[in-house]
């Protein structure tokens, strides 16, 4: 399928637009120096002490601020913020563009990235780990500011396999084995079909994006160091996910009833970490899973125009992330499916029209009648960059 698929026209004008689109948000995110907001940083605010750092006080804090439909930020005291995960999204971006181009300036900025991520690691841990710059509380209880999670750490793991890769630097290697280590010493939940990597350190978490990523990360580092153990907890990992694929096609968030939702942006992360997983180790076992889950996917969450829908059965709040992450699934995915790669170009052409703002930055959300023009630094900016890169390398290829 993959041949045909590279025959699939680029409708004219979308390159040039897309290249634009990633100048101009690169050029926002530089001129701001890294720093932007996200959208779970409302205990930032100098009301943070009110909550007296009790789960549920902390939540509406933290809620109000998300949800809120302009940036109220400002009045409550959370300033623009530098983050890993951010910084991260966009390294990967440089590098994705400095491999399609080798165009030096890429690889500078990539590194300044780079350095940054290895200044800041979440402290208190001996191996490389990220978390959040902010305090946060979800119905899984409180993390506290700075607390790694599986999540950012395996997919900024992922980033310096790739800059390992791409700017044929040791240190970089080194970091992504420390990520390793630290992933390897993770609480996980074993069943007869996988084994579920904890979302945090200090209690069992057991919520598929994360563990799955930290499979797709383990296998990449894997088939670099050769480590037998990276590969067995890969495959472990991606079992336990795999395992629970709906008869639909659908992944709920996680087991637990109280995470039963299906959402576009984690069941895009589910694939590309799948997808990650099978490149990296050659395990052909879970193809099935792949071919009905990037066909649910590609079938439910998407209308006509490209718009990308938040949930399964309804499309409100359009989410950028949602957008980012659906392009960059839809594209390294498009093997798969027919209908991914035009769909990955109508949702590109989509997210630009309608969620970019004319100073070069990404709103946060269209709520229909609202849109939330809040600048984001990993959550809009950072994927929105690297989805973009993604879609010009695609694009490229298909010249």
């Amino acid at each position: 399928m993959s041949a045909s698929l590279d025959t699939i026209s680029v409708p004219t004008g979308l390159k040039s637009r897309l290249e634009t689109s990633f100048d101009r948000v690169v050029a926002w995110v530089q001129a701001h120096e890294y720093r932007a907001y996200e959208p779970a940083d409302g205990n930032s605010s100098l009301f943070y002490p009110l909550t007296m750092g009790k789960v549920p006080p902390m939540r509406v804090l933290q809620q109000v601020v998300l949800r809120a439909p302009f940036n109220i930020r400002p009045l409550l005291g959370v300033r623009p913020h530098e983050s890993a995960i951010g910084l991260g999204y966009m390294a990967w971006a440089y590098l994705v563009r400095y491999r399609t181009t080798r165009d030096a300036r890429f690889a500078k900025e990539a590194r300044r990235c780079l350095d940054w991520l290895m200044a800041n690691r979440a402290p208190g841990y001996s191996d490389y780990c990220w978390g959040d710059p902010y305090e946060y509380a979800t119905r899984s209880g409180r993390r506290p500011k700075g607390e790694p999670t599986l999540i950012w750490s395996s997919l900024l793991g992922l980033v310096f396999v790739q800059a390992y890769e791409a700017l044929d630097d040791a240190r970089y290697l080194q970091v992504a084995e420390s990520v390793g280590r630290w992933i390897l010493a993770l609480p996980a939940e074993k069943t007869a079909t996988g084994t579920c990597l904890s979302y945090v350190t200090y209690r069992q978490n057991s919520i598929h994006n994360a563990s799955v990523m930290g499979a797709a990360f383990l296998a990449r580092l894997s088939s670099i160091t050769g480590s037998d153990h990276q590969r067995s907890m890969a495959r472990e990992a991606a079992l336990y996910t795999c395992a629970r694929l709906r008869d639909d096609g659908s992944w709920y968030y996680a087991e637990e009833p109280k995470y039963h939702w299906v959402d576009n942006f984690h069941t895009g992360y589910n694939l590309v970490a799948v997808d990650t997983y099978r490149k990296a180790s050659g395990d052909a076992s879970f193809d099935d899973v792949l071919a009905r889950g990037m066909r649910y996917f590609t079938r439910t969450f998407f209308e006509a125009d490209g718009r990308p829908k938040y949930f399964h059965d309804r499309t409100a709040p359009v989410d950028i992330q949602c957008a980012a992450q659906a392009i960059e699934t839809l594209i390294l995915l498009s093997d798969l499916d027919p209908q991914a790669f035009p769909t990955a170009m109508k949702v590109a052409s989509w997210t630009i029209g309608n969620l970019q703002a004319a100073d070069g930055h990404f709103f946060y959300r269209d709520l229909g009648w609202r849109k939330v023009r809040t600048p984001m630094l990993h959550w809009g900016q950072g994927t929105m960059a690297k989805a973009l890169a993604v879609a010009l390398e695609a694009v490229d290829a298909r010249a």
